[in-house]
């Protein structure tokens, strides 16, 4: 086989492995869930399910949101969205029960909070938030379909009131309720076999649209292009790094035999050692005596 062929012939079957794994995405894959999602009226009809509000409508929404935390750490949100009263809205669909953890949540509500009001405003103009993580499986461990956090006074049992809200909702969870309904649309692979039909739409659109299916495969694409290019980065650092730890080897080893053969005492060459190579006296004793 010519080389031009193979190489035809090896982008052929990634672009069937790509058709086959858009074929298996459900709304729980990250990468299928951002484009469902992206679509105001989809980020708009899971979050009036989730919070049970008919009247809610979404004015903007952005997935893979970055907030950015120049004190510390930065987060990516899955789907950012604002309703028209201005409430802020972090929807987080997580697979791995690490990635859902109790203090991801208080992490990204901390952020979501912070990033809620401009310079100058009144702390009583802080915006409500919402975080919401929905999830492959039962994290929180209490067979429910859905898990309302919110801060109480302990004294008496009543609410804080403070407008932010943490929700867990349990994907496993696929009964007849609405809610329930919408969990089995999350699992599903096959938009014939999902209730919601808006969602149903958008999910047949990128599986089965020509348009949808090439949008689907460019980003199969980019992701393994991506993928590529941090491993190359990381073998080149590797390699940086062996390149350097082999030639300093090489430096004492040539510095050890020089000062032996100029019958310079030992003690006297590992103090040299530590001070030339940068070495701890257990360092320089372990050189000493693989190369003296």
């Amino acid at each position: 086989m010519k080389p031009n062929d193979k190489l035809v012939s090896d982008l052929q079957k990634m672009h069937e492995a790509d058709l086959e794994r858009i074929k298996k995405f459900r709304l729980l894959d990250d990468d299928f869930m951002s484009k469902v999602f992206e679509d105001s009226e989809c980020a708009e009809i899971l979050l009036k399910i989730i919070l049970n509000r008919d009247d809610l409508k979404v004015q903007d929404v952005h997935v893979q949101h970055v907030i950015h935390n120049l004190q510390g750490r930065s987060i990516r949100l899955d789907i950012y969205a604002v309703d028209l009263e201005g409430k802020l809205y972090d929807i987080e669909i997580q697979r791995d029960d690490k990635g859902a953890g109790v203090k991801r949540a208080r992490y990204n509500s901390s952020l979501l909070s912070a990033n809620a009001t401009d310079t100058g405003e009144e702390y009583n103009e802080l915006r409500e938030t919402y975080v919401i993580f929905i999830t492959e499986n039962d994290v929180l461990k209490g067979n429910l379909p859905i898990y309302h956090i919110e801060r109480v006074i302990l004294e008496n049992g009543e609410l804080f009131y403070d407008e932010e809200h943490i929700i867990y909702v349990n994907s496993r969870i696929a009964d007849e309720t609405t809610l329930g309904r919408l969990m089995h649309d999350f699992w599903c692979t096959d938009a014939g076999n999902m209730y919601n039909t808006v969602l149903a739409n958008r999910v047949r659109y990128f599986k089965e649209d020509v348009k949808g299916v090439e949008i689907m495969c460019k980003i199969l694409e980019e992701e393994r292009e991506q993928g590529i290019r941090i491993g190359v980065k990381q073998g080149m650092e590797q390699g940086i790094t062996l390149g350097i730890e082999q030639g300093m080897e090489k430096g004492i080893r040539a510095f050890i035999c020089d000062n032996r053969e100029e019958n310079i005492p030992r003690e006297r060459v590992q103090e040299k050692l530590q001070k030339r190579f940068e070495l701890s006296e257990d360092e320089a004793e372990m050189w000493l005596e693989k190369y003296w």
